[in-house]
């Protein structure tokens, strides 16, 4: 009832004419910023950081996390229209989204978005709501042991990933492995694969450079291949009767929604983790426990529902840590925290005695800005599907352009300019010779998790692994995530001994 009664209060901060007006600001330009390949919520809220220095706290706090959830929903919409993604939390979003478009279903893939989105976010911020300090406190048990074991078990779903050419799944693994390992070695300082002795390998290959070039360049060259030369976009619709469709099939999605929402908000609540890695592995899982997980990467709605739900779901959880411990939970909510320091106000357990307004105010803006962007989000629908309707020969250079800007905007580097146009040409031929190119993405994304965590975990256990199964967290995560690595050989010696069965 407690809880209740504060809520209440915070709705009347949130709805204020001025912090509503705040709300529905910071969603379009999110929605917009998210949709901007190379941009994403990290730039989008540091370069509108300035702007809330001319409002209270409170109102400042709500127009950023405002634009950090439009961002989460905007970051769909170029995964879907272009293949390109917006930001890295969308790159997942592309893996069905994109083939949903080209097939004529894109306002298919864009409603499931919107509405998986909403789930997602719902979800976290009931969560949030009711069991805050429970979850931070839960937060603080994760160690290193604990974040290894749980990027174990992100690996382990390479295995629905990669289908099942096993082969072909590894040499991906190890390939985004390597380039996850590219730079300066966090122990001991040394360089690392500095390929030519070239400057710019000395520091990590920032993973939006890798993306945009896999799944903007190489699907602009695959498009140009596959359709002979004179390629179109596919003729999207829009109708009613489409539309109600869309939601009826998305009901049979929500199991997935469900299962993406509270593990994207688990992941998200892990200092330093973030919505990417939560999005990767609900595409994962959601692969590894669909019925069908042959449809996945070809238009599969569950395939875009899942990372949606996480994401969004895994940007609010991000806020606990930041709000309750100081620990900002991804690179948004670090900037975030840093405005709250500037702004006055000290993070940690004591923020909800001293600042309930604030507290309850910015979680109250949550369910506004929640409903505002889904609401929002498809009302653009029919603008988004008139861009897919514009010519190939026009639409290409521009996704050229765009490409270039994404990967210049975040590092303004040459360097990663050249970076990304040799990942497009090998994602292209990667593409093109069958080869999965999620493990890779999932295997930068999580290598730089993983790593440190191994090694730090070696260091404090003096080179033991048993503590990976005796602790009560890191236990049951490790014997589950090697049980599905090694899934694949209980799958083919059973496969072996039913045909030997059948000849006799």
């Amino acid at each position: 009832m407690e809880i209740f009664q504060h809520l209440m209060g915070g709705f009347l901060i949130a709805f204020e004419p001025l912090n509503l007006g705040l709300v529905i600001l910071g969603v379009v330009l999110g929605l917009f910023i998210g949709a901007m390949p190379g941009l994403g919520s990290v730039n989008g809220v540091a370069i509108l950081l300035p702007v809330t220095f001319l409002v209270p706290p409170t109102s400042a706090i709500i127009f950023l996390a405002a634009i950090y959830y439009g961002a989460m929903y905007g970051g769909a919409i170029s995964s879907i229209m272009l293949g390109i993604p917006g930001a890295s939390t969308a790159v997942a979003t592309t893996f069905d989204g994109r083939p949903l478009a080209l097939s004529g279903n894109a306002d298919k893939a864009l409603i499931a978005a919107a509405v998986a989105s909403f789930f997602g976010g719902t979800v976290s911020i009931l969560l949030f709501t009711g069991f805050a300090p429970v979850l931070a406190s839960i937060a603080l048990d994760f160690g290193d042991f604990e974040i290894f074991a749980l990027m174990l078990l992100a690996f382990a779903t390479f295995i629905g990933l990669g289908g099942d050419d096993i082969p072909k799944t590894i040499f991906s693994i190890c390939i985004g492995m390597v380039f996850s390992a590219v730079g300066f070695d966090i122990i001991s300082g040394e360089p690392r694969l500095v390929f030519l002795d070239l400057p710019g390998f000395s520091r990590p290959i920032n993973f939006l450079v890798l993306a945009i070039g896999i799944y903007g360049i190489g699907e602009m060259l695959w498009t140009i291949e596959t359709t002979r030369g004179s390629p179109t976009m596919s003729k999207a619709v829009l109708s009613v009767e489409r539309v109600l469709s869309n939601l009826r099939e998305l009901l049979s999605t929500w199991k997935t929604a469900v299962m993406a929402s509270f593990l994207g908000y688990f992941v998200g609540i892990l200092p330093a983790a973030g919505a990417t890695p939560g999005s990767l592995m609900a595409y994962g899982v959601a692969k590894l426990t669909s019925k069908d997980p042959s449809k996945f990467g070809k238009g599969e709605v569950a395939g875009v529902v899942a990372p949606e739900a996480a994401n969004n779901a895994a940007s609010t959880g991000s806020m606990l840590p930041m709000l309750t411990l100081g620990i900002p939970g991804s690179p948004t909510t670090a900037i975030l925290l840093g405005g709250m320091v500037i702004w006055g106000l000290t993070p940690g357990p004591r923020l909800f005695v001293e600042q309930e307004e604030f507290v309850w105010g910015l979680i109250a803006s949550l369910y506004a800005a929640n409903l505002f962007a889904v609401l929002i989000n498809i009302g653009f629908i029919p603008l988004f599907l008139w861009v897919l309707k514009t010519p190939f020969t026009i639409l290409a250079p521009m996704i050229f352009v765009l490409c270039l800007v994404g990967g210049f905007a975040p590092t303004r580097s040459l360097h990663d300019i050249w970076l990304m146009l040799i990942f497009g040409i090998g994602g292209y031929l990667l593409r093109k010779l069958d080869y999965p190119l999620a493990p890779a993405v999932l295997a930068i994304v999580l290598g730089p998790i993983a790593e440190p965590a191994l090694r730090q975990s070696l260091l404090i256990s003096d080179g033991s692994f048993a503590p990976f199964f005796t602790r009560p967290i890191a236990g049951p995560i490790t014997i589950i995530a090697l049980l599905l690595i090694l899934l694949p050989v209980f799958k083919y010696g059973y496969q072996r001994i039913k045909g030997r069965g059948e000849t006799q």
